[in-house]
């Protein structure tokens, strides 16, 4: 058990230890401008902390532990915040089975090897839960908007040994809103157009309103320059993130990559606004969250993970370049 203080705060990081859901009852209302998180994935690890969540005994009740914490995540969240979800899968076993469950591991692990896993009996052997989209579900249910599946693509991914299915690359990364207008900044993300953007023939429209062209997407930003097709900040990145992990080297389990919270900031928080990460870990979106200038709030139920974190912003360090 840490012998640091439940808290760490300075101009600009506030970290809080204990229950996720329990903290969030103690701010108040419209405290934070965006949610950047990945909660414990089901049924995958056991970081033996009384109260961690991941550990519920089916898939429905995981996901309804999902719901009510986000549920008070929600009032925490400005009404023009964003909330960016990231869920891994895992597959059915019997509870205390030995498996390796592969690159649809919790990004907190970074063993992967043959280990005890709680399991599920709530669906025959070998399935795949759906648990991102089953919470999300939950989520849409409950209120939040649904507004994009971004699938994060991991070319780098850990090797699975498994024979009999295709390996898992990717993970599931859910924005969700609070109302229909939101705070989101698309330029902040744009990235190089892959060629120049082409000026349009004279007679284009016309040609494509007599159907001899077929109609063709393009920006209708008031910065466009007229008769070019592609906005000149460049193209919208679209929702397929190819995004290599990379561990923390102070940890000894894999953390998401810096630049996945940097990407959720950019786009949908407001310059100067607050970011909250309920399973704070080691501190990677409070980390993004610093170097793009806006403050942070992070939670984690784990003493050794507060302290691991407490350690890397006491360091003052920006960890990588935005």
């Amino acid at each position: 058990m840490t012998d640091q203080p439940p808290y760490y705060r300075d101009q600009q990081v506030t970290l809080l230890l204990g229950d996720a859901l329990d903290t969030l009852r103690t701010l108040p209302d419209g405290a934070v401008d965006c949610i950047v998180t990945s909660p414990p994935y089901f049924g995958l690890r056991d970081y033996g902390t009384p109260g961690q969540y991941g550990l519920e005994a089916t898939p429905a009740a995981y996901v309804e532990t999902m719901r009510v914490l986000f549920a008070e995540a929600r009032r925490v969240l400005a009404d023009d915040g964003t909330l960016w979800l990231n869920l891994g899968d895992s597959y059915a076993y019997p509870p205390g089975s030995t498996h390796r469950q592969g690159q649809t591991g919790q990004r907190k692990d970074c063993t992967f090897t043959a280990e005890t896993i709680r399991g599920t009996t709530a669906l025959p052997t070998k399935n795949l839960i759906g648990i991102p989209w089953r919470a999300a579900f939950a989520l849409q249910d409950d209120g939040w908007i649904l507004r994009n599946e971004v699938i994060w693509y991991k070319h780098n991914a850990m090797p699975e040994s498994v024979t009999d299915r295709l390996s898992s690359r990717h993970e599931h990364l859910f924005l969700l809103t609070k109302a229909s207008r939101y705070s989101f900044d698309l330029d902040a993300i744009r990235e190089p157009h892959s060629m120049r953007p082409q000026r349009r023939p004279r007679g284009h429209k016309e040609r494509q309103r007599l159907g001899v062209l077929p109609a063709q997407t393009h920006s209708t930003s008031q910065r466009d320059e007229p008769g070019v097709d592609g906005h000149p900040l460049g193209r919208n990145p679209g929702d397929v993130w190819d995004i290599t992990t990379k561990p923390y080297p102070a940890a000894h389990f894999a953390v998401f990559p810096i630049e996945l919270p940097l990407r959720c900031i950019k786009a949908g928080c407001r310059p100067g606004g607050t970011v909250l990460d309920p399973f704070s870990g080691s501190g990677t979106t409070g980390a993004a969250a610093r170097q793009l200038g806006r403050k942070y709030i992070g939670i984690d139920l784990n003493p050794d993970y507060h302290d691991l974190a407490r350690e890397r912003f006491a360091q003052g360090v920006l960890d990588l370049p935005a």
